[in-house]
């Protein structure tokens, strides 16, 4: 089930591309339990395809080896099968369970798929509006959303339990174009 606050916003129908430039997908994990690591994927892609209603179908594919901390080595460490596998595991899916109506704030629940394993998420979305981008003429939407997964459903790094966090906060900043 989706909710959303009480104004809903109008969105022109067909499918909005994703601006790169302006996107991010960022995450934080506790380690040892006494501090938080914070990190990005700089890899991914978004489906947003809004139908004649208003509704929206939405999705999104991150790729696993754009995995960045800003330690090459510890970087290079989760990208192994001791945590993320990216050579089994690529990709990290998220695929909402119904049409979406945007809103002011608004959840849309869905499901997160890495390696054949598929958990419920909610993400929890706030709407930045639809404005006009000056350099290029388009216009862009935007929105922020916050999830939590816990990385042992989808056996990522089980094998050492105190070092990190079950629990990987995971925030978007997303962007996109509306269609021509």
């Amino acid at each position: 089930m989706t909710t959303s606050s009480e104004t809903t916003t109008s969105l022109k129908a067909g499918t909005w591309a994703l601006d790169t430039a302006h996107s991010s997908v960022a995450f934080t994990i506790r380690h040892l339990g006494i501090s938080k690591v914070r990190g990005g994927f700089t890899k991914f892609e978004t489906e947003f395809v809004v139908d004649e209603s208003g509704a929206a179908q939405l999705g999104a594919t991150i790729h696993l080896d754009s995995f960045d901390t800003g330690n090459a080595d510890r970087d290079a460490h989760i990208r192994t099968a001791d945590f993320l596998d990216v050579a089994n595991r690529p990709t990290l899916t998220f695929r909402a369970t119904e049409p979406v109506q945007v809103g002011e704030s608004f959840e849309v629940e869905g499901e997160a798929t890495l390696g054949g394993v598929t958990k419920p998420v909610t993400l929890d979305v706030e709407w930045g509006g639809v404005q006009e981008f000056g350099a290029t003429g388009d216009r862009h939407a935007g929105f922020s959303a916050t999830g939590t997964i816990k990385r042992t459903d989808f056996g990522v790094g089980g094998l050492l339990p105190g070092m990190l966090s079950d629990k990987v906060n995971i925030e978007l900043e997303i962007q996109l174009i509306e269609p021509k």
